[in-house]
């Protein structure tokens, strides 16, 4: 298993079935541009097989601590801790970036990314409530 940071859109395209929807090249771009964005890409053997994202979110009084937006593994190398893996290294940046912390959201019932995400050291707050404002 390869991690690697990745800082340019072509290694995005080409692991665009890790993600929801296909990315877009506009947004891909930004996303990279942008201060405080990563994206990192689990190879296996060469193919893309994972990928998380993560945002630098800074406070005033809080400091900056990384946003885990958004993780994906192929089917195929699932159950193999590269998922685990992929959070670990986004950790481990957040780190060395000087975050002091890093958090994400997920369903309840979701119970493969709860599992990833135990696994690779986080633990849940209860009582939490995420609310959500969609535009357009």
């Amino acid at each position: 298993m390869d991690i690697r940071r990745i800082t340019t859109a072509a290694p995005v395209m080409a692991a665009g079935h890790l993600f929801d929807d296909a990315p877009q090249p506009e947004a891909t771009e930004r996303f990279l541009a942008a201060e405080g964005h990563h994206l990192l890409i689990g190879y296996v053997g060469g193919t893309p097989a994972g990928m998380v994202t993560g945002v630098e979110m800074t406070h005033p009084d809080k400091g900056t601590e990384m946003f885990l937006y958004e993780l994906g593994v192929d089917a195929e190398f699932r159950g193999r801790g590269l998922g685990r893996a992929l959070v670990e290294a986004l950790a481990e940046l957040a780190g060395k970036r000087g975050c002091y912390g890093m958090w994400v959201v997920t369903e309840e019932d979701n119970a493969p990314a709860t599992a990833t995400y135990r696994a690779a050291g986080g633990t849940a707050e209860a009582g939490q409530v995420v609310l959500t404002w969609t535009f357009g």
